[in-house]
């Protein structure tokens, strides 16, 4: 890590962090954790930090957890939550799957966002690709009725994928008629301006959490 990275998991670690293996078990209670009742907006893979610190200070009306398994990248974030003066952020580091699975009660969560997860382009490498049905049933039953489940990639046969697999989920309904319009509020990611310049499309996918009858 940078020498502002150290300071800055030195400074905030420890209130704002908690490693996924080491989390006491059962479900984290979110409520206590961040000192105050409030929807709980998980991001999944929040890699440097750059957009997801954006996305905290614009909603400090949630509370907000980034799971990551990259020990700098989340450094960086709480250096970037510091100059920020985010006070509605906490970090987690580890495994999604072992944290969703292990420590969220079903219903706990108002909205998942996975922006631009690695696509493992190679067709043998796709089973290693993080939207699996299995995946997304296990985060469509910690969504809480109404839920959102929101999706951004770059590359296009992983949107499909995604699509195909989120529109086979029985807990889950499409807010739009296919690709989500692009939301303002989300900021551009290194990805996505890589994305750009090498004329790729990038899509979103919305799906909200149904009550099944």
């Amino acid at each position: 890590m940078t020498v502002g990275q150290q300071r800055a998991w030195d400074r905030h670690w420890e209130r704002l962090g908690h490693e996924v293996k080491a989390l006491p078990a059962g479900p984290v209670r979110f409520d206590e954790w961040f000192g105050r009742a409030a929807p709980v907006v998980l991001e999944i893979g929040s890699g440097m930090g750059e957009t997801t610190s954006q996305l905290v200070a614009a909603a400090p009306d949630v509370n907000y957890v980034a799971v990551e398994v990259y020990k700098p990248g989340l450094a960086q974030l709480l250096l970037r939550a510091e100059a920020l003066g985010v006070t509605n952020l906490r970090v987690l580091r580890g495994d999604a799957v072992d944290l969703l699975t292990e420590h969220v009660e079903p219903g706990a969560l108002a909205e998942v966002r996975i922006y631009f997860p690695d696509p493992w382009p190679k067709k043998k490498h796709h089973k290693r690709r993080l939207v699996q049905p299995e995946f997304v049933r296990l985060v469509a039953t910690r969504l809480r009725p109404g839920g959102v489940l929101h999706l951004a990639t770059d590359w296009e046969e992983y949107a499909e994928q995604m699509l195909e697999v989120c529109s086979a989920e029985p807990l889950l309904r499409n807010r739009h008629d296919g690709w989500a319009p692009r939301p303002q509020w989300r900021p551009v990611t290194k990805f996505e301006q890589r994305a750009v310049e090498e004329d790729r499309i990038s899509h979103d996918l919305m799906f909200e959490r149904v009550e099944l009858t």
